[in-house]
Formats: C-alpha cells, structure tokens, sequence
C-alpha cells in the first residue's frame, strides 16, 4: 500500500525567491539534494551552504545524498564503456542506504528530493531514484516549475509516450509482469540522460 509521500523538485534556473515559494506551497520540511555536486557556476543560488542559508529561512531542512543518490558515479564497476549504468547503480550499498535514509525520512517529514533539472523525466531523480522508491511503495509527485504535481504513475505513461509505446500495450520486450514496455521505456530513457565519462562539470544528476 502506499502510504509514504514524497515529493520531487528540479531548481531549474529558478530564481531562490521563486523556487523556495514552490516548496512553501507544498509544505515542504526537508530538502533531499541528490544532486552529484551541489555546486553550479552559471546558478550560484543553488551552491550548498548559499541554499541551506535561504532554507533555514523558511524553516527548511537540508540533507546532501549525491554520495549515495547522485548519478556521476565514482564506482568503476558503475560503467558500461564510458557510460554510467543505472541498473548497476541501483545494486550499489551506498544507493540502497540512501534509499532507506529517504524512505526513513519520508515517515516524520514532507521531504522533496532535489536535483537541476526541470523537467523530472530527463533527470534522475525520475528515471533513477523515484522508480526504485516507488517500487517500495511510496506515493511520488514531481512539483514542476508552475507549481503544479505530476504524480510519478503519471509520469511514467508520459514516458511511455515519449519513448514510443502506448500505455498498456503487451510488451514484446519481456514478459507483461516484468514492467513490461515501461521497463523498456525506462531503459530508453536512461541511456540518453546517464553520465558519460568526460561530460561537462555542470553535469548535477
């Protein structure tokens, strides 16, 4: 049953002003930073400790977990050639561990799991993180840049669209209880946004 809520944000090129009122809508009480480093050149608002000033002024927790959440992986063992693997990601220790300290956390506060990028679906705390805390049973909704929810179940048929499948169709890719052409989606998906060796540094996911 899904009785955990969670929410999802990417602070885009927000201005802070914007993106803390976006969390103060949804009552948000802790911020989740999966982000691979918590530093940006082009939007400094977003650099670690100048956030954690302008959380703790609306009473908003911080929690760095782009250790064990962050999809610029250190691992060798985390790459298919060049290219960082997202199945082999999500068997590492460490992205378990932060799967439970998220899942832990969910059951005290309202907790929105950061990252850059606008829209959930060419990020990884979608295609990555929130696929394998949904399959643990918690209720996921991406707050996107108008304020409004996308519901992670939503996203999900959105994907399938936009990989080329139509929602519900019989997977010719596997067996319909394996996930069936959603999983195939999600692996599309992932090849195009995971991390390549020698990608710029501004690369957060």
């Amino acid at each position: 049953m899904m009785n955990k809520k969670l929410f999802t944000i990417g602070h885009s090129i927000h201005q802070i002003e914007a993106f803390v009122a976006l969390l103060a809508m949804h009552r948000i009480d802790a911020i989740a930073d999966v982000r691979s480093s918590p530093y940006c050149k082009r939007l400094p608002q977003f650099n670690r400790e100048p956030l954690i000033e302008s959380l703790r002024g609306i009473n908003v927790r911080y929690v760095f977990l782009g250790e064990q959440l962050g999809a610029r992986r250190s691992e060798a063992g985390c790459y298919v050639g060049e290219q960082a693997n997202f199945d082999k990601i999500s068997a590492l220790p460490g992205f378990i561990d932060g799967l439970n300290r998220i899942s832990i956390g969910a059951e005290k506060m309202r907790i929105a799991m950061m990252c850059a990028e606008k829209d959930p679906l060419t990020c990884h705390r979608s295609i990555l993180v929130s696929r394998h805390l949904q399959s643990r049973g918690m209720c996921i909704s991406h707050i996107l840049d108008n304020g409004t929810l996308e519901p992670h179940v939503d996203a999900e048929q959105r994907l399938m669209l936009e990989e080329g499948f139509s929602p519900g169709q019989l997977d010719m890719f596997g067996n319909p209880g394996d996930g069936g052409a959603l999983s195939f989606a999600y692996e599309k998906r992932a090849n195009k946004i995971a991390y390549r060796r020698g990608d710029s540094d501004d690369y957060h996911d």
